[in-house]
């Protein structure tokens, strides 16, 4: 049950940061319009070892489909991940997609940075939950419980009625010796 609860929260984490990023521009509850959501601000930030690639790919006009895949990939993740639905698949796009985000920008200053809710050095939530996406890859929860068990069950559900195998020996009526001496409880 508990795998299954992780597989759900962290599904439904995927599924509504995608939400949230096809949502806007949208409005505030004070009416302002919110301004369309764009992975630019966050890759030209980004310190970590892969952060200059993206920088670059923004840079060159990339940032598009860049927001375009996260969106869909967040979406489809967090779909696989809620139902049990390709459960090996989402749990494979979590941890790629996290490892991404990870490496974009690694957290190395071991303070407390602007806009973060904690102090971290070298681990945190994404790593946690890139760590989690590794555990229900392993466990293969879509099988236990989720739409891949019923996919799994209607596989192995023959297509005609099996009839059962004759039995190969005829049936003598005379039964093999056998000793009583053989095997006795508690004796060794």
């Amino acid at each position: 049950m508990a795998l299954i609860a992780l597989r759900t929260v962290i599904g439904w984490h995927f599924l509504y940061e995608g939400y949230y990023k096809l949502a806007v521009p949208g409005w505030s509850r004070d009416g302002a319009p919110l301004p369309r959501w764009t992975s630019a601000a966050y890759f030209k930030a980004a310190p970590g070892p892969i952060g200059r690639l993206f920088q670059r790919l923004v840079e060159a006009g990339w940032v598009g489909s860049i927001d375009s895949a996260v969106k869909i990939s967040l979406l489809l993740i967090g779909v696989s991940l809620i139902l049990g639905l390709f459960t090996r698949y989402g749990c494979a796009g979590a941890i790629a997609l996290l490892t991404l985000f990870y490496l974009t920008s690694i957290p190395l200053s071991g303070i407390q940075q602007p806009v973060s809710e904690g102090a971290y050095l070298l681990v945190n939530k994404t790593l946690v939950e890139g760590v989690a996406a590794c555990v229900l890859f392993t466990f293969g929860t879509g099988e236990i419980a989720g739409l891949d068990l019923l996919l799994k069950t209607r596989r192995r559900k023959p297509l005609a009625i099996e009839t059962p195998a004759p039995d190969l020996v005829p049936a003598t009526g005379i039964t093999a010796p056998h000793s009583q001496s053989a095997f006795r409880p508690g004796k060794e």
